[in-house]
């Protein structure tokens, strides 16, 4: 009989199988709830709602507040829905954060990772690295 290189506890991969699956389980869980939370950021007269997961759902304008015909008003509405969103994505990756808690270390806390679209086919909405 050889002996085990692992010691007398052995390496028990059933074990280390089943705690992934419940991780796995734990973040499917988090991203759902995520991708229904609601998130508001505002700047100005804007106000803008995104998905947990960043996706935009939402914008509102005070009305009054900007003349149509305007170029420069139009200029500063421009620059105040990207600082609303900014407020909201960053709220959003908060949330992220603490939904996911500790699996954020595990996925290398990049939050911008979940729900991207830029890589639609995967499951837990990243893409795996290239090796460039």
């Amino acid at each position: 009989m050889t002996q085990n290189p692992f010691g007398d506890g052995g390496f028990d991969l059933g074990a280390m199988l089943e705690q992934a699956q419940q991780m796995q389980t734990q973040l499917m869980a988090a991203q759902a709830e995520l991708a229904s939370t609601l998130v508001d950021g505002s700047a100005g007269g804007v106000t803008v709602t995104i998905s947990g997961t960043g996706e935009l759902t939402a914008v509102a304008i005070t009305a009054g507040s900007f003349d149509g015909g305007d170029p420069e008003s139009l200029t500063d509405l421009g620059d105040l829905v990207v600082a609303a969103f900014r407020d909201a994505k960053a709220k959003a990756d908060s949330a992220a954060a603490s939904a996911l808690g500790p699996m954020a270390g595990v996925l290398g806390g990049n939050m911008d990772a979940l729900g991207s679209p830029q890589a639609p086919g995967h499951p837990l909405g990243f893409s795996a690295p290239t090796g460039d």
